[in-house]
């Protein structure tokens, strides 16, 4: 066993009774209550970014390409499937999914109630994976059991649960449709399945269904379409598609990402990683303060063994590694309790849901956890360097003890 780890050693065995295991205690409470801190910040933190991401993009996409219509703000122009974007998007690496959708303002009335909705038109192209966590109730359209196809479109449609609940609706049940056109046309649609994103936007008024029905609806052709959605292989490349995407737009179309449709949620998100970020900083100094506090307490405690080691020959550099071990012994005790509690915490939460939220106010019904082990990683990392270069600060006083009078320190 090398010197310094030896005295090192002796030293945390010899703590029993005296101050400076009161102190030390302090020490590695500090350091847990920072690491479990900022594993559950970081936790949440990235499940609320995940869990409002993956709403917006399951009726928003991170590009939307929109041909223009007068008049009505939920539905577009007729743009043909065969232009130069749709050639564009099947030579850039940079996409990994587009779809073709249209959507047709409309009213849904049963013989009790009616609401007004927007009817979103989807394809066989549609991408359905993200909509499968929506889904509360029923089946999604389309399925192999669905009924057979009449007038050649389906009549099945996805509704909400505030929709479902305002028109008491069921899957299996029967609606009218009234296009808001004139003369209106009305529809006969079947429910088959209910969603819920718990986002107003979304579940105050859309409806899925058949793209061929909007079609029909609008008197289009089978190569019309309304927007194409477009989905990244990586949302850190957003802006840079898009800019690519502007310069082969044809006339009377236009393009829309994501982060300006929503950009109320995504100014919310940010300013969550700024107030987490400042929060973290704040528990981080805290810390490390308490730590060099804590290792001159124990410096000064410990001044006639300095005194008595440097009379026997011992480098102030040798020295100053032995509390810098004893501190860092401390940063590893906090480092496993820190981790043990955070992360049992973050497992109650994400098995039990025990935090409940407001869906009205945070799109959400229970504090979302993901577990991002590369986050957590570097969470361990950062303390152990920062508390490392930290605790070298309160050791240079061991340069200035004078070995004489530290022997007759506590006479």
């Amino acid at each position: 066993m090398q010197f310094p780890s030896f005295i090192a050693k002796r030293i945390r065995n010899n703590e029993a009774g005296s101050f400076s295991a009161t102190v030390s205690r302090i020490g590695v409470a500090s350091i847990a209550i920072g690491v479990a801190v900022g594993i559950i910040s970081f936790a949440v933190l990235i499940g609320f970014k995940k869990t409002i991401q993956e709403k917006v993009f399951l009726f928003g996409a991170h590009i939307n390409i929109t041909a223009f219509a007068q008049g009505n703000t939920y539905e577009e122009g007729a743009m043909n499937i065969k232009n130069p974007v749709s050639d564009a998007l099947k030579t850039m690496p940079e996409i990994s999914h587009w779809q073709a959708v249209a959507h047709k303002s409309g009213i849904l009335k049963t013989p009790d109630e009616i609401k007004g909705v927007v009817l979103k038109g989807v394809g066989k192209d549609y991408d359905w994976s993200l909509f499968k966590t929506s889904l509360i109730e029923g089946r999604l359209i389309g399925s192999k059991d669905s009924s057979s196809i009449k007038y050649g479109y389906s009549s099945e449609i996805l509704i909400s649960r505030k929709i479902a609940s305002q028109l008491r609706l069921k899957p299996g049940d029967e609606v009218i449709m009234y296009s808001l056109q004139d003369p209106p046309r009305p529809r006969k649609l079947t429910v088959t399945g209910i969603y819920d994103t718990q986002m107003e936007e979304f579940d105050d008024r859309l409806v899925i269904g058949d793209l061929r029905l909007v079609q029909r609806l609008n008197g289009w052709g089978a190569d019309s379409i309304g927007t194409y959605e477009i989905y990244l292989k990586d949302f850190k490349q957003l802006d840079q598609v898009a800019l690519e995407l502007k310069k082969i737009l044809p006339p009377a179309v236009y393009l829309q990402k994501v982060t300006d449709t929503f950009r109320q949620l995504f100014d919310w998100l940010y300013l969550l990683d700024k107030n987490t970020a400042v929060f973290l900083t704040l528990i981080l100094f805290v810390a490390c303060f308490n730590m060099i506090s804590i290792l001159l307490v124990m410096i000064m405690e410990r001044t006639p063994l300095i005194g008595l080691l440097k009379t026997l020959g011992s480098p102030n550099k040798q020295i100053r590694l032995v509390f810098l071990r004893v501190g860092l012994y401390m940063v590893r005790q906090g480092l496993l309790i820190g981790n043990i509690a955070g992360l049992a915490f973050c497992w109650l939460q994400h098995q039990f849901k025990i935090i409940p939220l407001d869906p009205v106010n945070y799109n959400m019904d229970t504090v979302p956890i993901v577990f991002d082990w590369p986050t957590f990683l570097l969470i361990n990392v950062t303390t152990i360097i920062v508390s490392a270069l930290i605790l070298m600060i309160p050791t240079l006083i061991i340069t200035r003890i004078q070995p004489i009078k530290a022997l007759l320190f506590k006479k």
